[in-house]
């Protein structure tokens, strides 16, 4: 009798499971992350990857000049574990929102210290920790980024944070600090 009850309650829950797993949509905009590690220090980059599906991204769904989330959903969050240097600004350790402005030829990249904000309607300037400007470049020949994509490129202490959609690319460097012994 007690295996009966066993068995019954074992298909219930498997039952429901498979329905609950089914009833969370998922997203169009999915998740992702980027990391990497260079001795005790940890950087990770966590970001929704919109897709283009047909559309004209910059200049049109991504307007230059205006504050983007640098993604979907969620705006996107930089997490890093010890001091390090942008394109040779100092940034602190901690966690930050990233957003951007683009432009045709250049971005300027915001690290703010407003965090958990849902895209850029709430963007604050007054808590940008940092800017920088990077160059965009247009990919090669008939090449196109169908999903928002964000990457490191890591070489010992040094990393690319590079960022690719539709025929854009543009990347930044990040100079992790030796750790003091």
């Amino acid at each position: 009798m007690q295996r009966k009850h066993l068995l019954l309650f074992l298909l219930i829950a498997v039952a429901s499971s498979a329905f609950a797993q089914e009833a969370v949509p998922s997203r169009p905009s999915p998740l992702a992350i980027a990391s990497c590690k260079y001795k005790d220090s940890y950087l990770k980059i966590v970001y929704s990857q919109p897709h283009k599906r047909g559309r004209e991204v910059f200049g049109k769904l991504v307007p230059y000049g205006q504050v983007w989330r640098l993604g979907a959903n969620e705006a996107t969050e930089f997490t890093i574990t010890r001091e390090v240097f942008i394109n040779g600004q100092f940034l602190p350790a901690g966690t930050y929102s990233l957003f951007a402005i683009p432009d045709k030829d250049k971005w300027t990249i915001i690290f703010n210290s407003d965090l958990g904000q849902w895209g850029s309607y709430n963007y604050n300037q007054a808590k940008d920790v940092m800017r920088i400007d990077v160059t965009s470049n247009v990919l090669p020949g008939e090449l196109v980024y169908e999903p928002f994509t964000i990457a490191i490129d890591q070489k010992n202490n040094k990393a690319d944070i590079v960022i690719t959609w539709d025929k854009t690319t543009l990347s930044f460097g990040v100079d992790f600090i030796e750790p003091k012994p």
